[in-house]
């Protein structure tokens, strides 16, 4: 009979285990999307590159647990999978547009700076 209990007991442990493991996955991903939606307009490379990997690791946790979510818990899944990534796919493209904006910016001053010592005015002046 204590045998059995024990069984028993280790068991239910198992499964409330397994459950809280389930939905804290689902919960670091709903966590990650507020991170995202809050700050992410502020995120650097390095902050980005942190990001996508917390991305993984999350996704890594969820896979672990695919065959046991629910209907609805696979649709909030879905959901909060697609809120990161429309985080994500912004933030890559802002980034990329200002270091583009900025990259701009150099080759504007570049040239104007080679334009300047072209200039005839300025040639003359230099050679007195």
């Amino acid at each position: 009979m204590k045998i059995r209990n024990l069984i028993l007991c280790g068991a239910m442990v198992l499964v409330m285990t397994s459950c809280a493991t389930k939905q804290g996955a689902i919960n670091q991903l709903e966590d990650f999307s507020y991170e995202l939606r809050d700050n992410s307009r502020n995120y650097d490379t390095d902050d980005w590159e942190q990001a996508g990997k917390k991305f993984v690791k999350i996704r890594e946790k969820i896979s672990k647990h695919e065959f046991d979510y629910t209907a609805a818990e696979k649709a909030k899944i879905g959901r909060l999978e697609a809120d990161c990534v429309k985080y994500m796919a912004k933030g890559a493209k802002d980034g990329v547009f200002d270091k583009l904006k900025n990259i701009g910016s150099e080759i504007k001053g570049v040239i104007q700076g080679i334009m300047d010592a072209l200039d005839p005015k300025t040639l003359e002046t230099e050679d007195l």
